[in-house]
């Protein structure tokens, strides 16, 4: 049955997610803004938005939903290789805003960017106030490839990921997984299927499935322990 959109008002109440639309898949609601508390009662019941820079706030959950569990990570042959050889390094938080700004970048074919300013703005607050994280991939001193997202509880939710090299995007993902999961977290948000995720171990869930992980592994919005300091640096080789 198809589900029923609605219009946020000024409280911070979503809809129940099992009321989102089939098409297309997963919109939920629209309007609102982009507040961290709003953001981060998004997040915790697995909402998140994305819309044009000409529209107001639309706000997802798709189903299925698109995951990884960190002990179903896969490291290709080819991708271990290039791990072995490379000289690049990985580094978390130090270059935020320019991540940010590389996600946001239109892509090849592609003219326009789902994160607009008014996104970067609120990720750049999140971000200060220690839920927004950056994990990036550097070739001595130029920025080649990384990603963002937030931590909240025992979730990373991956918002986006670039590169200007080759598989670096890649290196920062495998990284934050490794790392992420040393430290507790239980699962990897990805949001919706594409096949460099999927190269990387990440699978569709039911929606009801996730939905039952976020209470367990979402706590009450705070920054999560964040498993990077900003003072070391990582060399990529090592995740071979």
């Amino acid at each position: 049955m198809q589900g029923t959109l609605q219009w946020l008002d000024d409280s911070l109440a979503f809809p129940d997610p099992s009321t989102a639309l089939k098409t297309p898949n997963g919109l939920l609601a629209v309007g609102g803004d982009l507040a961290p508390m709003r953001l981060l009662q998004a997040y915790q019941r697995g909402i998140f938005p994305w819309f044009d820079e000409d529209q107001p706030p639309l706000w997802w959950t798709p189903d299925p939903r698109m995951v990884l569990f960190p002990a179903e990570l896969h490291i290709s042959n080819s991708l271990r290789k290039t791990l072995r050889k490379s000289s690049w390094v990985v580094r978390s938080d130090t270059a935020f805003a320019e991540v940010l700004a590389a996600c946001a970048a239109p892509r090849k074919g592609s003219q326009g960017t789902w994160i607009t300013r008014d996104m970067q703005s609120a990720y750049l607050r999140l971000h200060e106030l220690g839920f927004a994280h950056s994990v990036e991939v550097w070739d001595e001193d130029n920025l080649v490839g990384g990603l963002y997202g937030l931590a909240i509880g025992k979730v990373f939710f991956g918002e986006s990921m670039f590169s200007r090299k080759s598989n670096a995007s890649k290196i920062a993902f495998v990284h934050a997984v490794k790392t992420l999961a040393a430290a507790g977290v239980e699962l990897i948000d990805c949001q919706v299927a594409n096949p460099h995720l999927e190269s990387l171990g990440a699978r569709a869930i039911p929606r009801s499935t996730f939905m039952r992980f976020l209470p367990v592994c979402v706590e009450v919005p705070k920054p999560a322990y964040w498993p990077y300091n900003t003072d070391s640096t990582y060399t990529a080789r090592t995740l071979a």
